[in-house]
């Protein structure tokens, strides 16, 4: 055609200081705004007192640092991770998006686990603070919403504290209208699309073509009502659809036969008449031009609001390193994204450096460094921290190991002189090690 128109983690942190608290300080503005899970458990945090404590500050500092700092990812992805106990954290995931998409978020935690995790979906705009676009039910980790423009979406991830476990997060697009326009089709079927060049570069393709037989039904992509019928010397017999729940405007353009009039009220599926021919496609074989038009935007590319939903790769196979430490087998960079070659700022990485495997999509790993950054490292350039050591060693003197390698970190517990221990790692000053029983954690050796 031509150109057309309670949790557990919490409760166990808090058994004595929220059940007091979080009656005295609630306000009725509090109770009856509304709010998602994450911003109601970290106010349940500050009003118990625990944003002045390490584990509550470190909590809400990570949930600030993954809307800086996410990692950029290809939609559909499938990632297999873990929540790890002793240190907060929060990963944020950033991806592409075009108007019309309906994005589906799911994690499934491993049989076993029952942390409760918060899903918090945003829209990214230049300059301006992460926007809140929706959140996972706080018992259902599984929810769609729509794109309504082209742009960055970012996915925050992260669980209450004192989380443990295994976990399979899965992101991919659909169509948002429920049903494809031509009935017995798929977007395999497009032969034109969207933007191309129209009476020698004159226009351009407002829609997509959709080639089937003559007298194929052309059907209500959505609910709604019948706003127009007629016949135009370039569209031919037309029907406009007004989409009742997304607000669109759906035309359909060379059709043999409209079955529909003005101010009828349809169901997705419903015929709305059959493909042809008519108008400026005499010439051309049959097929239905489809457009979406929305206010204040005019015309917008239908293929999105169409295309079949995405096929999600199969969940990592191999051997399962979530939760584990590796090094690198020689010093290599740290990767924003799993695919790309876009590198972090102060990515390169020694080969001594232990990482710790939070996740992996496909053959890529998710790792955190001893500072905190977070990023991808292909499976196969690491070996496991454990398989091969640095070095081994007996303490000359009593050693307390630390969570973090950072002076003044907690320490997890005390390893006596003459421990044989095992050396998995070094960052600057720091080593971390593992003791006879599989204690890990960070000292400085001297």
């Amino acid at each position: 055609m031509r150109c057309a128109r309670q949790p557990l983690g919490l409760a166990l942190l808090l058994s004595t200081l929220l059940l007091g608290a979080c009656s005295k300080q609630q306000t009725l503005q509090a109770l009856f705004q509304k709010t998602t899970p994450h911003q109601t458990y970290a106010r349940q945090l500050r009003q118990a007192g625990l944003d002045q404590r390490v584990a509550g500050r470190a909590w809400l500092a990570a949930a600030d640092q993954a809307l800086r700092d996410s990692l950029t990812v290809p939609l559909p992805f499938t990632e297999t991770g873990y929540f790890r106990p002793e240190q907060p954290t929060a990963s944020g995931y950033r991806y592409a998006v075009r108007a019309g998409e309906q994005l589906h978020v799911s994690l499934t935690l491993a049989p076993g686990a029952t942390a409760r995790v918060f899903l918090d979906a945003f829209e990214l705009r230049p300059g301006q603070v992460p926007i809140l676009i929706t959140s996972a039910d706080t018992t259902v980790l599984d929810f769609r919403y729509r794109a309504e423009v082209d742009g960055q979406h970012l996915l925050r991830v992260q669980p209450e504290l004192l989380a443990t476990g295994r976990y399979i997060l899965r992101v991919s697009r659909e169509p948002s209208l429920s049903v494809f326009p031509v009935q017995g089709r798929s977007d395999a079927a497009v032969g034109s699309f969207w933007g191309v060049d129209r009476d020698e570069g004159a226009c351009r393709h407002e829609g997509i073509d959709i080639f089937a037989p003559k007298g194929t039904p052309v059907l209500a992509a959505a609910a709604g009502y019948i706003t127009r019928t007629g016949e135009t010397p370039r569209g031919g017999r037309v029907v406009w659809l007004a989409d009742a729940e997304g607000g669109n405007h759906l035309y359909y353009a060379h059709l043999d036969r409209q079955l529909v009039q003005p101010g009828q009220r349809v169901r997705a599926g419903d015929t709305l008449g059959l493909v042809g021919n008519t108008g400026n496609a005499r010439t051309t074989p049959p097929h239905l031009h489809f457009g979406v038009y929305r206010a204040g935007q005019g015309a917008v590319d239908p293929l999105p609001f169409v295309h079949r939903a995405d096929k999600l790769p199969a969940p990592s196979t191999g051997p399962d390193q979530r939760g584990e430490f590796v090094r690198l087998k020689v010093a290599t960079a740290l990767r924003h994204s799993p695919l790309q070659s876009k590198l972090l700022a102060n990515n390169r990485l020694s080969s001594q450096m232990p990482l710790l495997v939070l996740g992996q999509q496909g053959a890529a790993l998710r790792v955190e460094t001893p500072d905190g950054r977070q990023g991808y490292v292909a499976a196969k350039a690491v070996v496991a921290a454990t398989a091969k050591p640095l070095r081994n060693l007996v303490l000359p003197a009593a050693t307390e190991l630390l969570a973090q390698p950072v002076a003044g970190a907690p320490a997890r517990m005390a390893l006596a002189a003459r421990t044989a221990v095992t050396v998995l790692g070094r960052s600057a000053t720091f080593a971390l090690l593992r003791g006879p029983k599989g204690e890990v954690g960070w000292a400085v050796l001297g």
